[in-house]
């Protein structure tokens, strides 16, 4: 099975930066889009930054220029380093895999020209 596990969140000054990891196990990271979505309070989960299976890079425009995204595909690991940082960058952070045949009931969500539907437990990102 998929495993996702998100951690390097907290609480943060604005202008402050943060570094996410989400190790994975259970699929070759290599051949799948992986991304981080994001979930603030009362809002929809959003797409933020993903890699497709080409290694090509996509990114929300709201975190253009100050995000970067990326994967250690040896070790499974994707990153997301987050530089100045903005109270409107509050919410929980989400480690993404791609899916192909997604059971009933999963969220899938789409991000550049992947469909994300494998999901970890999130990681809360405090920018206060």
């Amino acid at each position: 099975d998929v495993q996702l596990v998100e951690s390097g969140g907290g609480l943060v000054q604005p202008g402050g930066s943060l570094r996410l990891s989400c190790a994975g196990s259970g699929y070759t990271s290599s051949i799948y889009c992986m991304g981080w979505f994001r979930q603030a309070p009362g809002k929809e989960r959003e797409g933020v930054a993903a890699f497709d299976s080409d290694g090509d890079t996509t990114y929300a425009d709201s975190v253009k220029g100050r995000f970067t995204v990326s994967r250690d595909n040896a070790k499974n690991t994707l990153y997301l380093q987050m530089d100045s940082l903005r109270p409107e960058d509050t919410a929980m952070y989400y480690c993404a895999l791609q899916v192909f045949d997604p059971r009933p009931g999963t969220r899938v969500l789409p991000l550049g020209s992947c469909q994300f539907g494998n999901w970890g437990q999130g990681t809360q990102v405090t920018v206060s």
